[in-house]
């Protein structure tokens, strides 16, 4: 699953590009409408001007903006970067691998093999996919709690 800081990344990052070229938008109206909480909302996008992808004004009339066209910024980026991996489990991340613990060898193991498919699958999709992509919005599933 997703981090709790990846999906706040990526909610902001899609209400910055909403508002691409339209001037810098105010950290509370961020966090206001993505439900995001003020302090990390803070930190995440520090971190996001540090990586070159937003741009912070000070000031009275200041705030934050995407610092590339939504085009530019693809999702499988963004989760690398608050992430550090796309893999579900750690022996299938291609950047921070590690061997897992109670495991086969590497070599005899076919879930390792099965996760590094779905890994480089998903790689690809989120790879291809950027801010500027229109996504719909889901209704809840039927008969099912929401997660």
């Amino acid at each position: 699953m997703l981090s709790q800081k990846t999906r706040y990344t990526i909610r902001a990052l899609q209400h910055l590009a909403d508002r691409y070229k339209q001037g810098p938008v105010r950290l509370d109206e961020v966090a206001t409408a993505q439900n995001i909480p003020r302090k990390f909302l803070t930190v995440i996008l520090s971190e996001l001007v540090r990586e070159g992808i937003v741009i912070s004004h000070r000031g009275r009339s200041g705030g934050y903006e995407l610092a590339l066209p939504p085009v530019d910024i693809r999702y499988g980026d963004i989760i690398r970067i608050t992430r550090g991996s796309l893999a579900l489990v750690p022996c299938a991340s291609r950047n921070a691998h590690e061997t897992c613990a109670n495991c086969l060898p590497e070599a005899d193991c076919r879930l390792r093999g099965l996760m590094l498919l779905l890994r480089d699958e998903m790689a690809t999709m989120l790879d291809r996919m950027s801010l500027a992509d229109p996504i719909v919005p889901e209704p809840p599933f039927v008969g099912e709690p929401e997660a």
